[in-house]
């Protein structure tokens, strides 16, 4: 059956957030989050579809590492608009850093698990023995970035700031992936839904429809990220929620669950490492790209030169965030997330939300840490396969 209905409902629930931003008119916040967000969401699924079709032009490891920067270009959008107002608009500072370690949190504590219980169910439905899920050899590559990348980010809370030359640092280490993932091995996509039709398209047609899809989603996200996010924090205000946790969650959530059902649907059908690879190297994405981005987007919005200072509570999130992905290095340097690992993952992910305590939450990144060191331990001769994916000679196609 023809998907292209699905096209025109996600777009027909972006028109009125359009039509409030070409008619000038700023409604209530409550009414805000309900049309901008939906918004974001849709414009989510419009860059997941198009993205997944390019792979049809744009194959391999290169693909995958687009794929999961477009796919979460939503989260961007509203993670660099509070960075950037902060300039201007100081609190907003304090809600960047809070949707930068919310987002990274969410994949990788609930979006990691979501694909290997799904992966697992789907086995047994089959009538298989459910098991983890495995990944390709190539993945040692996002692996050695994602280790580069939480090295570097041990730094951050001793300095307290998210400074300009982090940033530098951050951006460098995703474009030396981009280009070591530009020379990777090539495989055929595995495309679904709305993404398999538009692949299946004479070439052409296929180009054409993918770029008007990107330009309408970019579109959306420009109009719908900045009142989006400013209807979470008024929201927030005038409802007596903690505006922080509506930033740090809520905005996340919306942004990247296309991106997760997408994953789950691969799952589902047994694409163990198609589904979980995008998820991975979206975390690589967010842990440079995005973090790296915020001290630049804040100074060209006219902070100081110095870049984003953190509190207390943005510092211990940032150590949280921090301590979480070594862990989830840790997890899958044997390119394999087992049952166990994800119900491990999933459960310090939910336990968290009750305390937040400072001390409690230090307590878990001490268990997070811990966890880490022992996995490492253990799976030790599996580490130089993976840094030297990350510094060995690149493959020529």
């Amino acid at each position: 059956m023809a998907r292209w209905w699905k096209v025109a409902v996600v777009i027909a629930i972006a028109v009125p957030a359009l039509a409030l931003r070409i008619l000038g008119v700023y409604p209530a916040p409550l009414v805000g989050m309900l049309v901008f967000g939906p918004a974001v969401v849709a414009s989510a699924f419009l860059l997941v579809w198009a993205a997944e079709a390019a792979q049809r032009d744009i194959s391999g490891s290169l693909a995958t590492a687009i794929l999961a920067v477009i796919a979460v270009l939503p989260e961007y959008a509203v993670d660099l608009y509070f960075a950037w107002s902060a300039g201007h608009i100081p609190q907003n500072a304090h809600y960047a850093a809070a949707n930068m370690t919310g987002s990274n949190r969410l994949l990788l504590g609930l979006g990691w698990p979501f694909v290997a219980l799904l992966f697992a169910w789907g086995l047994r439905r089959r009538g298989e023995r459910p098991r983890g899920v495995q990944l390709h050899e190539g993945r040692k590559l996002e692996l050695a970035f994602l280790a580069l990348a939480s090295l570097y980010s041990l730094i951050i809370p001793f300095t307290r700031r998210l400074a300009w030359y982090d940033g530098i640092v951050l951006l460098a280490v995703f474009a030396i992936y981009l280009w070591r993932a530009a020379h990777g091995e090539r495989r055929e996509p595995e495309l679904i839904g709305v993404a398999r039709q538009l692949g299946e398209l004479p070439r052409m047609p296929r180009r054409i429809a993918v770029s008007a899809l990107f330009i309408a989603a970019g579109a959306i996200v420009l109009m719908a990220a900045e009142p989006f996010a400013v209807a979470l924090v008024a929201g927030g205000k005038q409802f007596g929620f903690d505006e922080f946790l509506l930033v740090q969650w809520v905005a996340p959530l919306a942004s990247e669950s296309p991106e997760l059902l997408v994953a789950g649907v691969l799952a589902l059908r047994g694409h163990e490492d198609s589904a979980l690879g995008t998820l991975l190297s979206s975390k690589v994405n967010q842990w440079t790209l995005l973090v790296g981005s915020l001290p630049l987007a804040f100074i060209a919005g006219g902070g100081a030169a110095s870049g984003i200072a953190l509190d207390a509570r943005q510092t211990e999130e940032f150590v949280l965030t921090a301590a979480q992905t070594i862990l989830g290095f840790a997890v899958l340097v044997d390119l394999r997330l087992a049952v166990w690992e994800s119900l491990a993952l999933l459960v310090l992910f939910a336990a968290q939300f009750p305390f937040p305590q400072p001390s409690v939450r230090l307590g878990f990144s001490v268990a997070y840490a811990a966890l880490a060191a022992v996995l490492l331990i253990r799976r030790k001769a599996s580490l130089p396969g993976i840094a030297r994916a990350a510094f060995r000679q690149p493959l020529h196609q």
